[in-house]
């Protein structure tokens, strides 16, 4: 039972992690970076090497198959899913992504809430095929319904020039905002991570949502 209970401790682990990074009990670089990928690698690997041991036990009929296989199917998931998520976040696009980058649109009084510690730079369709910008002059209600529908929170006032949010994530609660801007012919649609850290593509998923939200009803 002690194998299986170190099998057990990373996904439990991982989301305490998770979970005290999103109700603000320390920050993503704590949760994420360190609680997570760090240290809960290394429990992951630790599952690993416990289910395989009790593989052996099994085997010589010194442990049952069932726990065996349990602690095998529990360390398989938890270190293939941070496997995957390394991959997904060294390999996504930029966690700041707009429909116009000739003239990028600025997030106005979400600015101050903020700061600087934002993304380094502004990818466009060339990282993000979705961020396509509706060519059409939408309604404010139209442009606050694609951005609740999207799962933000509207924050200032909806005008006619321009409608803005913010996303938190389930896992970590990470902050993206978001910001349409509406013109005569074209509304352009910006979403960008609150920090600097790289979140596996999210941006880019957002506003595509958004994207194909205000572009259904053109």
């Amino acid at each position: 039972m002690r194998l299986l209970a170190v099998a057990v401790l990373a996904p439990l682990f991982v989301l305490v992690a998770a979970g005290g990074t999103r109700f603000g009990l320390w920050s993503y670089e704590t949760g994420h970076d360190v609680l997570t990928m760090r240290i809960g690698v290394v429990l992951a690997t630790m599952a690993a090497l416990a289910a395989l041991a009790l593989v052996v036990a099994a085997l010589r009929r010194r442990a049952s198959p069932g726990v065996a296989a349990l602690a095998v199917i529990v360390s398989a998931l938890t270190l293939g899913g941070l496997w995957w998520h390394m991959t997904r976040t060294a390999s996504g696009p930029p966690d700041d992504i707009s429909t116009d980058l000739a003239e990028v649109p600025g997030f106005g009084p979400l600015g101050a809430r903020r700061g600087r510690s934002g993304p380094a730079e502004t990818g466009g369709a060339e990282a993000c095929p979705g961020a396509v910008p509706a060519m059409t002059q939408v309604a404010p209600q139209t442009a606050a319904w694609a951005l609740q529908e999207s799962g933000f929170s509207l924050q200032g006032s909806v005008t006619v020039a321009r409608a803005a949010g913010t996303h938190r994530g389930f896992w970590f609660g990470t902050a993206h905002d978001a910001v349409i801007r509406i013109r005569p012919g074209r509304t352009d649609i910006r979403v960008a991570a609150r920090d600097g850290h790289p979140h596996a593509g999210e941006a880019c998923r957002l506003v595509t949502e958004i994207s194909a939200r205000l572009r259904s009803l053109e």
